[in-house]
């Protein structure tokens, strides 16, 4: 039996594997390990794609967050509303800030804030929206600025989804190994059509300095590595074909009948399906049955943020946002790559029809 597994990065980078030795090579034979010609090579073109003034390459995507939040000077006293449904650094950059994370509830369909609920939190405490553009959807932007606060978008997971990083203040990204762009360690970039807050964030991320002789700010030491913008600058003019890819084994998915048997996700011209999550009522029969077959899949954010152990100082109870809750009790994701072969899909759907249809009589 072959298993199959939930991502397989390595089918995305293997064929450009001389590609990045020999880039790797370059690296080493110059000496220019921190902040050499790829890391601002690549911030110029990052910035390019994204359609953008200025992109900063940081440590990792926590980092691009923490340091988002810095640049526009939120910290003790202030609030930041967010979503709970949302992997834990959302809330944990806004926390580690001093700062007061404020859950909004989700769209059930879509997954993402729903600006209703966002309006209905706001106070004069707060300082600034995080929306999450959740699994590679982007979240529509105007309901949310038409709030007249500062909006920083955490798209961790959406780097090439369209509209993105070019309505809010910022936008921040994370290049960890699974994500649609990756690179084969940590990285993260914060990404503005702000010139100076786009200074700020460089000088941030450099201990607060420009040179490391006069510092401004009390910063941090987060840096884009070099050989990981190296790697970066070659995996960049990929990612739209990967993207194609992974929407075109989306549909798949939907053509091969998976929909009549759970719930598929909310579908959008600019969806980039960084995760293919669904949802049922009989999520653990599922992926029970997978597991058997050698199929992985996933669930997220089971616990949602607002009754995690390290956030309960906020004073959440169960029920305090319904829609997230319910989502995290069904939601669960099924193997997703650009290249996934058809059979592999096949198979999925087929152990998925058999474990709804054993438990429905059918």
């Amino acid at each position: 039996m072959q298993k199959i597994p939930l991502v397989d990065v390595h089918s995305e980078y293997e064929p450009l594997i001389p590609r990045l030795e020999a880039r790797f090579r370059e690296i080493l034979d110059s000496g220019q390990t921190i902040r050499g010609p790829h890391y601002w090579a690549f911030q110029e073109e990052a910035a390019a794609y994204l359609g953008v003034e200025r992109s900063v390459g940081v440590g990792n995507g926590t980092d691009a967050l923490v340091i988002a939040l810095d640049a526009l000077e939120i910290g003790p006293g202030d609030e930041v509303i967010c979503p709970a449904f949302t992997f834990y650094a959302t809330a944990e950059s806004i926390a580690r800030r001093g700062a007061t994370p404020v859950f909004a509830d989700i769209d059930p369909v879509t997954l993402n804030l729903d600006p209703e609920d966002v309006a209905r939190k706001v106070t004069s405490r707060t300082r600034a929206l995080m929306p999450v553009h959740l699994f590679g959807r982007p979240l529509p932007l105007d309901e949310l600025l038409e709030l007249g606060l500062p909006v920083i978008e955490d798209a961790a997971q959406a780097f090439g989804a369209p509209g993105v990083a070019q309505k809010g203040t910022l936008a921040t990204y994370s290049f960890y190994p699974t994500k649609n762009l990756f690179c084969l360690g940590d990285g993260g970039l914060v990404a503005t059509n702000d010139v100076e807050l786009a200074d700020r964030v460089q000088m941030l991320g450099f201990h607060g300095s420009r040179d490391k002789t006069a510092f401004d700010f009390v910063g941090y030491n987060s840096r884009l590595d070099e050989v990981q913008a190296g790697m970066l600058r070659i995996f960049l003019p990929e990612l739209d074909g990967w993207n194609r890819g992974r929407r075109e084994a989306a549909a798949r998915y939907a053509e091969l009948g998976l929909g009549e048997l759970v719930d598929l996700p909310e579908d959008e011209p600019g969806h980039i399906y960084h995760l293919f999550v669904c949802r049922s009522p009989e999520r653990d029969r599922i992926r029970a049955a997978l597991a058997d077959e050698g199929i992985a899949s996933g669930t997220y954010y089971t616990t949602p943020l607002h009754l995690q152990p390290a956030l309960r100082f906020l004073g959440y109870e169960p029920g305090s946002l319904p829609a997230t809750e319910e989502v995290a009790t069904d939601n669960f994701s099924v193997p997703l790559w650009p290249e996934i072969p058809v059979e592999a899909q096949e198979r999925v759907v087929d152990v998925v029809r058999s474990a709804v249809g054993v438990h429905s009589g059918a």
